[in-house]
């Protein structure tokens, strides 16, 4: 018998499992490496974060990835050769990750990587007749299989758009199995490039939960951070916007978008959400001699308001919810206090309360579905719920 189904076989035969997740978002900041200790399956998983760390990508790393990030027209050469050059750099991440923890390579079971989302196109973004939901990480999973000898699992949203999906959120699997309590209405709100939470009804019964982007978290302001302000990369603690005004024409024209009126669930990216869009709404406005400060405490408001209607339009009236939040927004100081004070009947923490670093949140979650794939059963998430019920990821052998 081939000797990776040996090794497969006795795998499934384990009490618990060794799961490095990894996600790297976005905002292109670096890779987040979570060593994970899983055991059972479906609602019955139990998780344990023994090691995390970020490794941050360096600038010229930043520059090659963005030449192919979120563009229409891209050099089909270089995208070629980054779906490889992304592989053996987070092959190398890991083991160096492994080394610093006194971590085997030998002694992990799997590695559950994300990839490197490149290019989102949901129809509703694309609206061209007769094409599909589609959306492109690369990353390729066999070269992280082989230059680290870990089995790997990769590519997890291909099979969300087969299922009949967007390919995102994704986030709702694992919250689903590791967050929801009985008895407790949570809201586990991730705030990256784009905001987007997960509903959680406070109960068990899959058909009354519901993931979906709401629109802009970080992305607009790190671009336009990025494109203003030499050597930074974002708004440290939301300090530059917190020096300006928020200019209610700009904000009132950025709000016009229909994207944001759409009902739930929904999907988008920096496709939609970049500097273009700021600048058309700056133009319609008559808003281009704004202070760079104004421009921010504007477009970080922006992100307050999408994300507190969001919320709003899961919880009504309710005031016994819990909003857990994670990702780099939860550390834009200007940010959060906007939403805590839009929301004062809303009980704000961090998934730190859960256990979960809020930075290692995300790569959590796809330790938690490859759990899925190599334990779990599809029928854990209920037909006729927004959980799809499959399995995802492509199984990478290492040898």
């Amino acid at each position: 018998m081939n000797t990776n189904w040996t090794s497969i076989y006795k795998l499934l035969q384990k009490e618990e499992r060794l799961i490095i997740g990894l996600m790297s978002g976005t905002s292109l900041d670096g890779l987040d490496i979570a060593l994970c200790k899983v055991s059972g399956q479906g609602l019955e998983t139990q998780l344990t974060v023994l090691k995390f760390t970020t490794t941050p990508y360096q600038e010229y790393f930043k520059a090659e990835i963005k030449q192919i990030f979120s563009k229409n027209e891209v050099n089909l050469q270089l995208l070629t050769i980054m779906n490889e050059k992304v592989a053996l750099l987070h092959a190398q991440m890991v083991l160096r990750a492994l080394d610093g923890w006194n971590v085997l390579p030998a002694d992990v079971d799997v590695i559950a990587s994300h990839g490197q989302t490149i290019f989102h196109a949901p129809r509703s973004l694309h609206q061209l007749e007769g094409y599909p939901n589609a959306t492109l990480q690369i990353g390729d999973g066999d070269h992280i299989a082989v230059h680290t000898g870990i089995l790997t699992i990769a590519d997890f949203r291909q099979k969300h758009l087969a299922a009949g999906g967007e390919g995102a959120p994704l986030a709702v699997y694992g919250e689903y199995l590791l967050f929801s309590k009985p008895g407790e209405v949570r809201i586990m709100l991730n705030i990256g490039g784009i905001a987007n939470l997960t509903y959680l009804p406070g109960d068990h019964h899959a058909a009354g939960i519901f993931s979906t982007d709401v629109g802009p978290g970080n992305t607009i302001m790190d671009q336009f951070i990025q494109a203003n302000y030499s050597g930074l990369y974002y708004d440290k603690d939301g300090e530059i916007a917190s020096k300006g005004q928020v200019n209610r024409n700009l904000l009132d024209e950025l709000l016009k978008l229909d994207f944001l009126s759409a009902p739930f669930p929904k999907t988008t990216g920096p496709e939609l959400f970049n500097l273009a869009y700021l600048e058309a709404a700056q133009r319609n406005s008559n808003t281009h001699s704004l202070s760079n400060e104004d421009v921010m405490a504007t477009l970080n408001r922006l992100s307050a308001i999408v994300i507190v209607a969001a919320i709003g339009k899961c919880i009504g009236s309710r005031k016994d919810v819990v909003v857990f939040f994670s990702g780099g927004g939860i550390h834009n100081k200007l940010l959060i206090s906007h939403l805590k004070s839009d929301l004062p009947q809303v009980r704000f923490e961090n998934t730190g309360a859960l256990g979960i670093h809020p930075d290692a949140k995300e790569a959590v979650l796809f330790a938690v579905l490859a759990n899925e794939t190599l334990m779990g059963e599809p029928s854990t998430f209920a037909k006729g719920s927004a959980i799809a019920p499959v399995c995802m990821g492509k199984v990478c052998l290492p040898h």
